[in-house]
């Protein structure tokens, strides 16, 4: 249900993913998480750790930050309009786009050469729930949520450019540090879960007026009872005469001239 007021969840959760990626980043400055530990390494088993760590790991403060923002911003919106999804979207989409991630080779697209890479920050899951949000509204063809699409790609536009590698754009020949294989995922797993869960959570409501021949005066009780009470109200209504068009062929001959 599409709610008019701001939940305990809508704040909550966002707050927690907050929390737990500056708990993660705090680690990581006291010496945890060292040498790509809890990183997404690619076909690599022991790089499996990072399909739950990955997110709550970052490069450096910046880093962090351009992630912060836009997670609070999106679970805020996920949770508000989707309470009754929001955790399976923010759980699935974590666990499918690190998967994904950790199942694409990470090749290097000038070379063609394999690269040994390691995958941290919650990017991925950025776009999950950014992709989810604006095509969830285009399935579901909600005003309400259709409003929600608008605003995320009127802010959040230009995530879809991140799908691609930036090299493409940048006219650098070294590889670059943003993983684009994670963003690709994200915008993946959350376009898929937008269609799988379209049918989820609040249906849209069709009002009686929206039906074709919604009435019918044979079904109007209030209306069949004042015509049985007040005949003479109807004895002397003007009725419109049967059009002969036999009888005016001359006068549609002559508008035709």
């Amino acid at each position: 249900m599409i709610k008019n007021h701001i939940s305990a969840g809508t704040i909550l959760y966002p707050t927690g993913m907050l929390l737990l990626m500056w708990l993660g980043y705090l680690l990581q400055n006291l010496g945890f998480f060292q040498d790509c530990w809890g990183a997404i390494i690619p076909l690599v088993p022991s790089g499996l750790k990072g399909v739950f760590l990955s997110p709550l790991l970052h490069g450096s403060m910046d880093h962090l930050l351009s992630n912060s923002i836009p997670i609070f911003i999106l679970l805020g919106l996920l949770f508000h309009f989707y309470p009754t999804v929001g955790r399976k979207i923010l759980l699935g989409g974590w666990l499918f786009t690190g998967l994904l991630v950790w199942l694409l080779p990470p090749i290097d697209i000038f070379t063609g050469k394999y690269m040994y890479t390691c995958t941290i920050g919650a990017s991925g899951v950025v776009y999950v729930l950014a992709f989810f949000l604006f095509f969830s509204g285009v399935f579901r063809w909600n005003m309400k949520l259709l409003t929600v699409s608008m605003v995320v790609a009127l802010y959040y536009g230009g995530l879809v450019w991140g799908v691609l590698p930036e090299e493409l754009f940048s006219g650098s020949d070294k590889p670059s540090n943003v993983s684009w294989q994670s963003h690709l995922a994200g915008a993946t797993v959350g376009t898929i879960m937008a269609f799988a869960f379209k049918n989820a959570g609040e249906k849209k409501k069709k009002y009686i007026w929206e039906f074709p021949n919604f009435y019918s005066e044979a079904d109007d009780k209030l209306w069949q009872e004042y015509r049985e009470r007040h005949p003479d109200d109807f004895a002397d209504m003007p009725q419109k005469k049967r059009d002969e068009v036999w009888q005016r062929l001359d006068e549609l001959r002559d508008s035709r001239k």
